[in-house]
């Protein structure tokens, strides 16, 4: 076995050596596939990790514009992509749901080994990819950064010696509309640069009831330039830059209460009376919906070969800033209205050492790495002196404005405190630091049995603030101003509408802050805590023949502990897993891959947010768990011919709560946690060859989620409960159609694709953050069936 096998497995603090896996189905079996890493190559199949690829051909044939277009057919990945700049990542079941800066996902996400920090950088858009891999259980060894349950490493194509230009676009469903395009430029000896782009814009295809005003329209764009220099033929650098644009609409709130009369909606709504949101009328009236978001990245990367060992530094800096406004109760009555907006500036530093290097017996790398974070969060809500009347009354019984408004119009006062805009926000500040220490080693016992011993110190420190303003109601204060002045209320009667209702200090009253103070409004509160970790992993694989190797494995995987953003004073100790893993990779002669492993895993101290009622209103909280899980991953690619490929992939998956109490005092244990047994995709493909009229490429592919599985807490919220119009956690299917053509010298594609063949969709959830407040439920949707036609131009 190579003595290289684990700088490649290393790469850039990101395993870049990946099992085939049938997403690859164009790629021939009967080749032997590789990764390159550093300019070194190893087989895919000799790497004892379970784990798929998604190749840049697959990419191309799911017409895919990002990660979460193509998640459902990669088995035991979620990918939730209908906020871009709040995107959450899930494998094998574990994600971490809290949207605020105060925690760490626990699916790390890197691009080009580097780590892409907050869910506001991890969704971006696909751009000269030139493979996607996702590593499924605890990488925390490999990849460091908040891998507990698993990472997606992004790998970009790099400049190169050969000049390469390609122009591509395409046109489908709703003024869909997307140009990409690429050049790779040598410059001299030591020399190459390689820049990129794409634009990409489409219509909304959901329209308001009253406006006529689409939803959900997208409008992004992104350009990435890089420069490698060889330095000497020891020595390489490549500076690369990338800025990504997000200009669109925020994701659209489905009502499925009926609204229309005079009265107010039910408290607590009745599911038997949803309404069908596949066929309702839409109405959203959130004051200038959007969601933006600018990113810059630089990244230097620097290689020297001292012999038989490799120095590589790896430093990168980024910067984004985002916001998010979206309508939140899914009507357009003004007595309804509520909505936010989330807004995120942060800074992010990393820096990598190490050196890898092996003999004959052992490989080995080493290295330190240094993570600098500065995250700013503003969560800001919206509403009227109507919406909170009625919050107020369906929360304790009382409605203030609503008395003071009766008793204007009834001594003939002209004036109205209803229908006043009102605001609340809770502005947070964090400052993070990481550090860490990591060695591993194969030792290549015999010619078919290697060992490998893997560790990796952190230590992690967090400061974190929180600071909630008095509300803002110019109008209404204006007023009741006025009202004073006039001596139709007095003084004490106008201070008594100084008040909270979404960020309501009283329930957080008396909990004590390490800078001093305690929880109040218009007081920043401050906390700081560290913690440490040792990450170890161990791994046996043995080649029984050529064809065939099995191996066996454990892993712990780590994520810092954190802070509640929305929940001031809060704070949360680490998660730790541990992972388990048997299996086995075969690869034979006739163009058949198989692998299978077996996995199962102790999430400890996992952290998630939920409703909960906190003063006055349902806010979110903090609750912990202790998950298990146990399953097997499955993946069978079949290519008896260059022409033919055959693939399925699977992953089953028994998920429960260990230890669970939710916030509301109900005991969760040994109940699923949600995750479906079953997940699979499939496909196959056939290239027809007309010699001179060059080949057409046709492709069928599946994807198949289970029916989530259901405990008291998804009953209770709504979101594993039938009802009349629609089922919450009903299994879902997508089917994928491609066909493209390319001529002889293949510079040309002409390619058409439909995406959702059967026009099958599904609601992704019950969003009830008004529903306890303004009787207000709404869902989201998936995608309905979309066509499109696009061009390539490759020189």
């Amino acid at each position: 076995m190579s003595t290289n096998y684990l700088k490649l497995v290393l790469l850039a603090g990101a395993a870049v050596a990946a099992a085939p896996t049938g997403l690859a189905y164009a790629q021939d079996a009967s080749e032997e596939i590789v990764v390159t890493a550093q300019r070194r190559e190893q087989a895919l199949q000799d790497v004892p990790i379970t784990l798929q690829v998604v190749t840049a051909e697959t990419i191309d044939q799911l017409a895919a514009d990002d990660i979460g277009d193509m998640s459902a057919f990669v088995p035991g990945l979620a990918v939730s992509n209908s906020s871009p700049t709040q995107a959450r990542y899930s494998i094998r079941g574990v994600t971490t749901s809290d949207f605020g800066v105060g925690t760490d996902p626990a699916v790390g996400v890197y691009v080009d080994g580097v780590y892409a920090a907050r869910s506001g950088a991890g969704l971006l858009a696909f751009s000269d990819v030139a493979r996607i891999e996702v590593l499924k259980g605890p990488q925390g060894t490999l990849f460091g950064r908040n891998s507990a349950a698993g990472a997606v490493s992004i790998t970009t194509n790099q400049p190169s010696d050969e000049f390469e230009a390609r122009l591509g676009v395409r046109f489908g469903e709703y003024e869909k509309r997307r140009l990409e395009g690429l050049i790779n430029l040598p410059l001299g000896e030591s020399l190459a640069l390689r820049l990129n782009g794409v634009v990409n814009q489409r219509d909304g295809w959901l329209t308001d009831g009253v406006t006529g005003e689409d939803y959900d329209r997208e409008e992004n764009w992104a350009v990435r330039g890089a420069l490698r220099w060889e330095i000497s033929p020891a020595t390489q650098a490549t500076l690369s830059y990338t800025h990504d644009d997000v200009d669109q609409d925020a994701r659209p709130a489905i009502g499925i209460v009926d609204v229309s009369g005079p009265g107010l909606p039910p408290v607590p709504a009745d599911p038997n009376a949803y309404t069908n949101p596949f066929t309702s009328t839409i109405f959203n009236d959130a004051i200038d919906n959007h969601e933006t978001r600018e990113l810059d990245e630089v990244t230097l990367n620097i290689t020297h070969e001292f012999g038989d060992m490799t120095f590589t530094s790896l430093t990168s800096a980024r910067h984004f800033e985002t916001e998010n406004r979206e309508d939140e109760d899914g009507t357009n009555r003004i007595d309804l209205y509520f909505d936010t907006n989330n807004r995120e500036d942060n800074d992010s530093f990393y820096q990598e050492f190490r050196l890898a290097g092996g003999t004959e017996a052992i490989d080995w790398i080493a290295g330190v790495s240094y993570y600098d974070e500065t995250a700013r969060q503003r969560s800001d809500t919206f509403a009227n002196t109507s919406s909170i009347n009625n919050t107020l009354a369906n929360a304790v019984g009382i409605t203030p404005f609503q008395d003071l408004e009766d008793a204007l119009i009834f001594f003939g006062v002209p004036a109205t405190v209803m229908g006043l805009g009102w605001s609340e926000d809770m502005i947070n500040r964090g400052e993070f630091g990481a550090t860490a220490a990591f060695a591993d080693v194969i030792w290549h016992a015999t010619d078919r049995l290697n060992l490998t011993f893997g560790l990796r110190y952190t230590r992690d420190e967090k400061t974190f603030a929180w600071l909630n303003n008095p509300r803002v109601a110019p109008e209404l204060d204006a007023t009741l101003a006025a009202l004073v002045d006039l001596a139709v209320i007095d003084q004490a009667t106008a201070d008594a509408f100084q008040f909270d209702v979404v960020f309501d200090m009283n329930g957080f009253a008396g909990v004590a802050c390490d800078n001093g103070v305690t929880v109040a409004e218009g007081v920043t509160c401050e906390l700081s805590d560290e913690w440490e970790n040792v990450s170890p992993r161990f791994v046996a694989d043995y080649r029984i023949s050529d064809d065939v190797m099995v191996f066996a494995s454990y892993a712990r995987g780590y994520k810092a502990g954190g802070f509640n953003s929305v929940q001031p004073g809060s704070r949360f100790d680490n998660e730790d897993v541990d992972n388990i893993e048997i299996g086995v990779k075969s690869e034979f002669d006739n163009g058949l891959i198989f692998n299978l492993s077996a996995f199962s895993y102790l999430y400890e101290g996992k952290q998630s947010i939920s409703l909960e009622t906190v003063g006055t209103i349902q806010q979110y909280v903090t609750t912990t768990s202790d998950d298990e899980a146990w399953g097997l991953d499955a993946q069978l690619n079949w290519s008896p011919t260059e022409a033919f490929n055959l693939f399925v992939n699977a992953q089953y998956i028994d998920a429960t709560f260990k230890n669970k109490v939710t916030g509301g005092g109900d005991d969760l244990s040994g109940q699923p946690t949600g995750e479906p047994y079953w997940s699979w995709s499939g496909g196959v493909s056939y290239q027809f060859d007309f010699a001179n009229a060059g080949t057409l490429d046709l492709s069928l592919v599946h994807a198949y989620r289970g029916e989530g599985r259901c405990n008291d807490d998804s009953i209770a919220q709504g979101n594993c409960s039938p009802n009349p119009m629609f089922d919450p956690s009903e299994a879902q299917n997508r089917t994928d159609f491609r066909a493209y053509w390319r001529d002889q010298s293949e510079r040309i594609q002409l390619g058409l694709f439909v995406n959702n063949l059967f026009d099958e969709q599904y609601v992704t959830g019950i969003n009830n953050i008004t529903a306890a407040s303004l009787g207000t439920p709404f869902v989201g949707i998936t995608e309905p069936r979309m066509w499109g036609v696009d061009l390539t131009y490759t020189y």
